[in-house]
């Protein structure tokens, strides 16, 4: 099946049919099933880093899939007792801002609202990433972000509608380095890369020095296919508890609707491909870790089509037609 698998692949790069691929590994059931390595100019956040030969080895940025480990180490930390639960007050997290808890709006806010992206304020990363009228950006350059983020204008209702939102992702972060009293890249390694063998990580920064909870991670792709086989296994690796069960769980049910037709979860995306439950974390440039529970099946995806609206063809094309027909 491998080798058939890479033939396919190989067809369908010589046709231009998955441009901009730069890696994939699929693992079924714990067996490697694809690994495929292309070359291509890179980018670390907007930084060029030149045309590169992948390999095996080589970290690439995973950008927004950033969020869903975030929310992995959520969920370790909650079930270490040290952040809130996702019913508890947002405000009260931030004692720092007692002019946005008095707002009677704004204390409506739970953990869960930014778990969703469902907070309800004006968000908007609709813009070019090197841009500040895109919100995340306007967020770096701000003085104070977490009060960039919970000072945004309310637009409706917590918990109404799904807004993409990377600010929402911020807000975990910070709750968890104050939980744990670790920089979000130390309490990574210590509960989640370290245990899982994940030797090779960098977590990106901000002018500030604090790590981007949204999109500052560079993982190679096997060790992202890694983490996908993690979830998979309900947060068990090798014998050892790394991230509660119910957490899993909670993480991957749905709860809201994005404006394409997916859910949402706590920082995942959900649905269904070929009549099969999908799970997904979705960065941009085509960055993909996808999750298939039915199938056993997690499938790691880098690739290099930063800000291009048509980014999402090509790990779709790896999925359905060359990964899933091999399933049959």
């Amino acid at each position: 099946m491998t080798t058939r698998l890479h033939d396919r692949l190989d067809e369908m790069v010589e046709g231009g049919q998955v441009g901009g691929l730069h890696g994939v590994v699929a693992v079924r059931g714990g067996q490697p099933l694809l690994e495929y390595y292309g070359a291509g100019e890179d980018f670390a956040w907007n930084a060029s880093l030149g045309v590169l030969e992948f390999g095996p080895e080589t970290l690439h940025d995973i950008r927004s899939v950033t969020k869903s480990v975030t929310a992995l180490l959520y969920g370790v930390a909650l079930g270490e007792g040290l952040v809130p639960p996702p019913t508890e007050p947002l405000l009260r997290q931030f004692p720092q801002y007692p002019d946005l808890a008095a707002d009677p709006q704004r204390a409506r806010l739970t953990v869960e609202h930014a778990l969703t992206m469902s907070l309800g304020l004006e968000w908007r990363e609709d813009a070019p990433y090197d841009s500040p009228a895109n919100a995340e950006i306007a967020m770096e350059l701000a003085p104070d972000r977490y009060r960039y983020i919970l000072e945004r204008p309310i637009l409706g209702p917590p918990g109404a509608r799904w807004t993409y939102c990377g600010g929402a992702t911020a807000l975990l972060g910070r709750l968890i380095s104050d939980g744990t009293g670790r920089s979000l890249p130390q309490y990574g390694q210590a509960v989640l890369f370290a245990p899982l063998g994940i030797d090779g990580v960098e977590w990106m920064t901000g002018a500030d020095g604090v790590a981007s909870a949204a999109s500052g991670l560079r993982l190679s792709p096997r060790d992202l296919a890694r983490i996908g086989e993690l979830v998979l296994a309900e947060g068990a690796w090798d014998g050892q508890r790394i991230v509660p069960a119910d957490w899993i769980h909670a993480m991957l049910q749905p709860r809201l609707q994005t404006g394409w037709g997916e859910q949402y979860g706590y920082q995942w995306y959900i649905g269904s491909l070929q009549h099969h439950r999908l799970a997904t974390g979705m960065g941009n440039g085509g960055q993909r870790l996808f999750v298939l529970p039915d199938l056993d099946l997690t499938v790691a995806i880098t690739a290099g089509n930063y800000d291009d609206p048509d980014q999402g063809r090509t790990p779709l094309t790896m999925l359905e037609r060359i990964i899933l027909p091999a399933m049959a």
